[in-house]
């Protein structure tokens, strides 16, 4: 399926995943402007295979440790008016793209992709991430009036207009900043929400990882995510109170965004 806006940017952050590539790319759908890879200092051939999957793709080192550090740089490096960041294991499936273009071009400033919304679901989510997902699904809905229905997925697109109120941390600075790791989706959500941006779900489906191990920690990375839940509110204490709503689409299309607004009470 071939894309509805021709200035898509896809970052797509990786460290040793050489033989997951291919099948990410045989799912990319027609009509990408912009590739981004990167690369966390793999130590195969993940750069090469990405040069000859995608010779037009941008490949860049991150600067730092972690995920959110690699989307940070991703993100800065990004040309185009909406950006996608999607799993380089195979988990996240590029030929979902264009729903979440779609819901971009009805009217949302962020398109939020949900294994837990009708139509979506996940053959890789272990039963301690789902109920820690759920529990702190929860605890976020609670604290700052959302309705969304998956907190942790790591599937999103938004216009580069966003970028400001997600806020993620410089990648030029050298240390290692609160962000960096597996806690930058649950940052991005509560930002995007706080900052009153228009927010649609998109039902998306997570498949196994295809190779490698996960580096993600369900405990270690848990607590992160706690951890931001309450340091965001806390930073944001002083704000008006206000509400957020996420509207939930099975494919992500035909239904415009409501308008959200921000809360820290």
């Amino acid at each position: 399926m071939r894309i509805q806006h021709p200035d898509v940017t896809v970052v797509i952050p990786t460290r040793n995943e050489a033989k997951n590539l291919p099948h990410v790319a045989r799912r990319m759908p027609d009509g990408i402007a912009e590739i981004i890879v990167v690369d966390g200092h793999s130590t195969d051939d993940t750069i090469d295979v990405a040069r000859s999957l995608w010779p037009n793709a941008r490949i860049i080192t991150q600067t730092r440790k972690g995920k959110g550090n690699a989307l940070a740089c991703g993100f800065a490096a990004a040309r185009g008016q909406i950006i996608v960041m999607i799993d380089a294991d195979g988990s996240t499936d590029a030929g979902e793209i264009p729903s979440f273009v779609q819901s971009l071009c009805d009217g949302a400033d962020f398109a939020k992709g949900s294994r837990f919304t009708y139509r979506g679901g996940s053959s890789d989510i272990t039963r301690l991430r789902r109920l820690g997902n759920l529990g702190l699904n929860g605890i976020v809905n609670r604290l700052y009036d959302a309705r969304f229905t998956d907190l942790c997925y790591g599937y999103n697109a938004f216009w580069r207009h966003c970028l400001p109120s997600i806020g993620l941390p410089s990648p030029a600075l050298a240390e290692a900043q609160w962000g960096d790791g597996f806690e930058v989706e649950t940052l991005m959500n509560i930002r995007v929400a706080q900052a009153g941006l228009r927010i649609v779900e998109v039902a998306s489906y997570e498949r196994d990882r295809i190779h490698g191990e996960s580096n993600l920690n369900a405990v270690t990375d848990g607590i992160r995510v706690l951890r931001t839940i309450f340091d965001e509110r806390a930073a944001r204490a002083r704000t008006s109170d206000g509400s957020v709503d996420v509207i939930h689409t099975p494919m992500g299309r035909g239904l415009a965004a409501a308008d959200l607004r921000a809360s820290a009470s």
